[in-house]
């Protein structure tokens, strides 16, 4: 029962660092010391250094002996190569969930995620949108019931998620985008698997296409 503080405190540090390196307070390339980090959250450095391991595991971040942490930079490149992958690897998790005859209700969770999109859209809020564009791509991969397509794009999802908060206020309002997600879901209900790969793959190549051309025309080297 001891442990339960220390844990709870790392759950903390964890969720809370994550949140100031996705917002851009802890901007890519810089660099911090552990005493610093510790009293920006309001805690001691023990939680905090655990915190940094597991960031670190997550690709979010380096620990640097004797040095701190440096939170690490993606290059437009970077994203691109992670693009590159999660085409094809979400491409064939929506083949398979078409494959798989869901039932509508089945369905519920990726319907919703669409309709929050929507939803999102006409109030022109973008963060909304970008929440539920999370939720709709996190339920396709999990639709298609294959453990090892979870397991790598999962191991994408943050660098996607810094990629897409980047760009959020920059980008076009994302109304093609629902368009392609509410064609997805169609060709999934009505068992199609090979216009959900396709409609899909052209969804993530054009999403590829528009963030690396975004990246490079604000002259986002880094992110």
């Amino acid at each position: 029962m001891q442990d339960e503080p220390f844990k709870s405190n790392t759950r903390r540090a964890v969720h809370d660092l994550r949140e100031l390196i996705f917002s851009g307070e802890l901007e890519a390339g810089s660099d911090h010391l552990e005493s610093e980090l510790a009293e920006r959250l309001s805690m001691s450095r023990t939680p905090v250094r655990e915190a940094t391991l597991m960031l670190e595991a997550q690709g979010l971040l380096e620990v640097r002996p004797r040095k701190g942490v440096r939170i690490l930079a993606l290059s437009a490149d970077d994203m691109d190569e992670i693009y590159e992958v999660l085409t094809e690897l979400e491409s064939l998790a929506a083949a398979l969930a078409a494959d798989a005859q869901y039932c509508k209700k089945d369905l519920n969770t990726l319907a919703k995620s669409i309709d929050d999109m929507e939803v999102a859209v006409t109030n022109e809020d973008r963060v909304a949108w970008a929440k539920a564009d999370g939720d709709f791509h996190h339920e396709l991969v999990r639709l298609s019931k294959n453990s090892r397509i979870m397991a790598i794009v999962s191991n994408f999802n943050d660098q996607v998620r810094r990629a897409r908060m980047t760009t959020l206020h920059i980008r076009p309002l994302p109304k093609k985008s629902n368009e392609e997600h509410r064609a997805l879901f169609e060709a999934i209900v009505s068992g199609d698997a090979k216009a959900a790969r396709d409609i899909h793959w052209n969804h993530r190549t054009s999403a590829r296409k528009m963030l690396t051309e975004l990246l490079n025309g604000h002259g986002l080297k880094r992110i």
